[in-house]
């Protein structure tokens, strides 16, 4: 019996060594991390990435999911492919899905961002913080705007991605690390989800599709190759993995482009059974639209999660747990009412989920010249009186002290093609 018992409490150890980070962090007593510039990671991501082929200072990647609420650092192998060494449960995000368009919107950035050593705050007052590096090339030519977007501790957020401090800590030790061995720019990709099919076919009456569709194209080109695409932008719009004639300038005319051939054959087999999943995907939902939940409706989610914290722990909760599909004919009335009881309130702007909704029936089209641009986010009035309605934050980065740290340099436009690595190296043999 003893035996047993011994036996089922290895298991058990083994299964909790192998959680989440949500929980695997919670047991970090930060009163007793002496430096938390310094803090080396948990000695159970170090032997993972000993499993995994990862060297400890080798490059990463972050990217982020804002409906499921997840962040994932990605970290490259052997074979200078990357995958993911560690997920994390986003504490909290402002807004709905949908990019950030302008300061105040309490929009969250969706988009691809190169973060430098620079864009590490090491005095934070939330805990440590990374800066997204909104605006970038992309939304200065789309006359975007807002500053000090972060990835933070505190839990809390006003247009940030706010985490807890245990798993900022990590986070921050993953950048710290890539830096020192000798990274120079760490992507960070923000999507509204993953996008696949039947993710697409979902959202597919969201005003913000097009805009969806052009990240889709950096997204596929991860899938397909496991390395961060070459981010360019001209004529407004992203553009990966391109070579070119001559320079890309964001607002300017696209110089020549060109696909290189094994990357080419790569992505149509992959889009071949994306467009397959698409359609299965319209018969599965015909008729039906997801619809996104406001901020308020997510707090209201993990309301119970609150207690016993100060008044700016404001977590969010996830959009899959408080959103739902719906038929067309209903959603499209409940924007309506909305749409009518924020102008008799006195609403100043609309969320993008407010604007006309269309129905695509079809496969996704070519992708816009320009996406759609959206307004200050608008919060739904027909929900309970219990639920919490975001109001302005304490913890408001924006409105904080200047931040005591270098700003992370603004992207230019590559202006010597020559001067990079170029890309298409990957594809060599044996690389």
């Amino acid at each position: 019996m003893r035996i047993r018992h011994l036996a089922y409490m290895s298991l058990m150890a083994l299964a909790l060594a192998s959680c989440n980070d949500a929980l695997d962090t919670a047991s970090i007593d930060l009163s007793k991390v002496k430096n938390k510039v310094e803090q080396p990671l948990p000695d159970r991501i170090l032997a993972d990435m000993t499993k995994k082929g990862m060297d400890r200072n080798s490059p990463i990647m972050i990217r982020i999911f804002k409906e499921e609420g997840t962040m994932e650092i990605l970290k490259a192998n052997q074979n200078n492919r990357f995958e993911v060494i560690a997920s994390y449960s986003i504490c909290a995000w402002s807004g709905r899905l949908g990019p950030k368009v302008k300061e105040g919107d309490r929009q969250a950035p969706e988009g691809f961002y190169n973060l430098t050593p620079a864009n590490l705050n090491p005095n934070s007052k939330y805990y440590l913080a990374i800066n997204t590096g909104f605006p970038n090339r992309y939304d200065a030519a789309n006359g975007r705007s807002g500053n000090n977007l972060m990835i933070h501790g505190a839990c809390s957020s006003s247009g940030c991605y706010s985490m807890t401090d245990q798993q900022v800590l990590e986070i921050y030790a993953f950048a710290r690390d890539a830096f020192k061995g000798g990274q120079k720019t760490i992507q960070l990709e923000a999507f509204p989800f993953r996008m696949t099919a039947e993710n697409m076919v979902k959202h597919r009456l969201s005003s913000n599709i097009e805009f969806w569709k052009m990240l889709k194209v950096g997204y596929d080109n991860f899938e397909v190759t496991k390395r961060p695409p070459e981010v360019e932008v001209c004529e407004k719009k992203y553009v990966f993995n391109q070579q070119s004639s001559g320079p890309f300038t964001a607002g300017g005319k696209c110089p020549v482009m060109t696909t290189p051939p094994a990357l080419q054959t790569a992505l149509a087999t992959y889009d071949k059974q994306y467009q397959a999943d698409y359609g299965t995907a319209l018969k599965k939902f015909d008729g039906m639209a997801w619809y996104d939940p406001t901020e308020a409706e997510r707090k209201a989610v993990v309301a119970k999660q609150r207690k016993g914290h100060d008044l700016a722990y404001a977590p969010t909760g996830t959009a899959l747990a408080a959103g739902k599909m719906m038929k067309v004919a209903d959603l499209e009335s409940m924007m309506s009412n909305q749409s009518a009881q924020q102008i008799a309130r006195g609403a100043t702007a609309t969320n993008p989920t407010t604007a006309s909704i269309r129905m695509a029936t079809a496969a996704p089209g070519p992708i816009a010249q320009q996406p759609t641009q959206t307004g200050d986010i608008a919060m739904a009035s027909n929900i309970p009186a219990n639920v919490p309605i975001p109001m302005a934050n304490p913890m408001n980065p924006m409105v904080s002290a200047p931040l005591a740290y270098a700003p992370p340099p603004v992207e230019t436009a590559q202006t010597d093609p020559a001067k990079k690595p170029p890309f298409w190296k990957f594809w060599a043999k044996g690389e």
